[in-house]
């Protein structure tokens, strides 16, 4: 995605050093990793994941940590940014990622490493840039409808980061393209002053009409509402993707299976992404076991007959 942190990448010089600098998680060597002893299951197989901080990769990545642990692999979680990532991951460093935003947010990095990696399937095919308001504000279900209603929203629009790309598209595609120059204030601030706005106005029950994306753990928190943006000027919805080292599938065969039959909805990875990001901030893993307790039905889609025995409780 082009908002928060992916708006700054890394240049191609010091990625490798970069790439193994931070490593935490389930143990193991965090030198560059492959398939175990045991070539038939997890049976202590070392996986190193690779993690950029962003919410739904924080989330994802704490969940296949827990299962993957419990199924016996040795997982490494190295922390790197987005540019070290794919090239790391090209040459055979980290073993998988699992946030890999496919058509346009990574189309540079795909490019340039695409035929040195394995791309393990889509899992999510919801993530998108949006203009929100809370679900009470009644009168407005499109972006267009927010021309002449300035008045009812304090003529604000509140916003992230200057450098987001969201704040760019809003800025310079949205507002112009729907008529809002000049009657709103894109504010330009940060996510976390932009949530906190979002959350005292929704405990006044206030209007607000804010700028976001999804997934974001939001839409598990509060009744929100995307406004409909009919000449397209957000961009279209992208997929989320899993993606492994060259090799990846066969020496992961299980794991890699696995993987391809990973799907999840909207209210699935925003309420996962409650519990690792902030009922459980400090131990997203704890986060991620209560998750899974509460959505057994998730793990038998996912892992089909792999997920017997398992108990996060």
């Amino acid at each position: 995605m082009y908002t928060r942190k992916r708006a700054a990448a890394l240049s191609a010089a010091g990625m490798s050093t970069v790439l193994l600098l931070t490593a935490c998680g389930g143990g193991g060597d965090q030198s560059l990793t492959g398939p175990g002893e045991d070539e038939e299951g997890g049976g202590g197989q070392a996986v190193n994941i690779a993690l950029i901080a962003w919410e739904e990769a924080i989330a994802t990545t704490a969940m296949w940590q827990v299962i993957l642990e419990e199924k016996g692999y040795d997982v490494t979680v190295t922390d790197v940014d987005v540019a070290p990532m794919y090239q790391g991951a090209a040459n055979g460093d980290v073993d998988l990622f699992l946030d890999t935003w496919l058509p346009v947010t990574h189309a540079d990095y795909w490019e340039d490493y695409g035929d040195d990696l394995e791309d393990l399937g889509t899992w999510y095919d919801n993530a998108k840039l949006t203009i929100t308001v809370p679900s009470y504000v009644e009168d407005v279900n499109s972006i267009e409808d927010l021309a002449g209603s300035a008045d009812e929203f304090g003529g604000r629009i509140v916003g992230i980061e200057s450098g987001a790309g969201l704040t760019r598209v809003t800025k310079e595609e949205a507002m112009p393209g729907y008529g809002l120059d000049g009657e709103y204030e894109l504010v330009e601030s940060s996510t976390a002053a932009m949530l906190a706005e979002l959350d005292s106005a929704i405990a006044e029950e206030e209007p607000i009409v804010v700028t976001l994306w999804r997934p974001h753990p939001a839409y598990a928190k509060h009744d929100l509402k995307d406004l409909e943006d009919p000449e397209g000027l957000m961009g279209d919805a992208e997929e989320i993707h899993a993606v492994g080292r060259a090799g990846f599938g066969e020496d992961f065969p299980e794991l890699s299976q696995w993987l391809q039959d990973w799907e999840m909805t909207d209210d699935e990875l925003a309420t996962l992404e409650v519990l690792t990001l902030e009922d459980h901030k400090d131990d997203p893993q704890a986060g991620a076991r209560a998750w899974l307790a509460d959505n057994p039905e998730f793990l038998e889609r996912t892992l089909g007959d792999d997920a017997e025995g398992l108990d996060f409780s």
